[in-house]
């Protein structure tokens, strides 16, 4: 399996406070992996770093063949292999949902406005949304708003698929329509990173396990090392019910 994320030594300050303190891991092609810890612990800190949200002051991260270390990164270029799906939808309120989905296909990859549409209502399709292609933001579920900005994301056809906190401003009900999606995803193959709280859904879709602790990978493993972890403090996170 060839590496498609790989983080060596990274190093991230704000201010004073360093939140990432030497993390490195690496993420194989097709799998899933899940970054678990407390608020705090740097696990978004560290998947923003992942798509040049953030910069780095030391270490070395390679997405794609891409060094998003360099200072003479192509963004523009990592950004087509990379999708980042956040807590917020950031939907385009007076675009319809099409239209949302059909904007960077459109400016990035200069394809046609028919090409565009199809590649749209496909995506929709995917995230089982094929009937609300011509709706707006406001007239969605939070949920369905979450699944559309998915949809965004997949239109750019990218490698890798970020994920973080996706479900934590939703209801249970809401949740569990979003991590369907998630979970097809994982079934057809796509690479994902997740910061979750879901550690249900972490046990079963996840093929790797990162728990974060102090800015630091504290244990790693596959989705068993959820039943026996081998740190004092992954078993305090697990048996808070966090």
């Amino acid at each position: 399996m060839s590496v498609v994320v790989e983080l060596k030594n990274i190093h991230k300050s704000f201010g004073q406070t360093e939140v990432l303190c030497g993390v490195s891991m690496s993420v194989n092609r097709g799998e899933v992996v899940a970054i678990i810890g407390r608020s705090g612990s740097g696990k978004s800190t560290a998947l923003r770093c992942i798509d040049a949200l953030e910069s780095i002051d030391a270490g070395e991260i390679f997405v794609c063949g891409h060094a998003v270390h360099d200072k003479r990164l192509a963004r523009s270029q990592l950004r087509r292999d990379v999708g980042i799906v956040f807590q917020s939808y950031n939907l385009f309120p007076h675009l319809t949902v099409s239209e949302n989905i059909m904007l960077a296909p459109l400016k990035v990859k200069k394809m046609t406005p028919k090409a565009a549409r199809v590649l749209a209502e496909d995506v929709l399709m995917r995230v089982g949304l094929g009937d609300k292609t011509d709706v707006y933001p406001e007239q969605l579920s939070g949920g369905q708003a979450q699944r559309v900005a998915i949809a965004r994301s997949l239109a750019m056809q990218p490698q890798v698929m970020l994920f973080d906190e996706v479900t934590s401003a939703l209801d249970p009900q809401l949740t569990g329509e979003v991590l369907e999606v998630i979970r097809s995803l994982a079934q057809g193959g796509m690479t994902m990173i997740l910061v979750t709280h879901e550690m249900a859904f972490a046990r079963q879709v996840a093929s790797k396990i990162v728990f974060m602790h102090q800015g630091r990978v504290w244990e790693s493993g596959p989705a068993s090392i959820l039943e026996n972890p081998t740190t004092l403090e992954l078993k305090a996170f697990i048996g808070n019910g966090l």
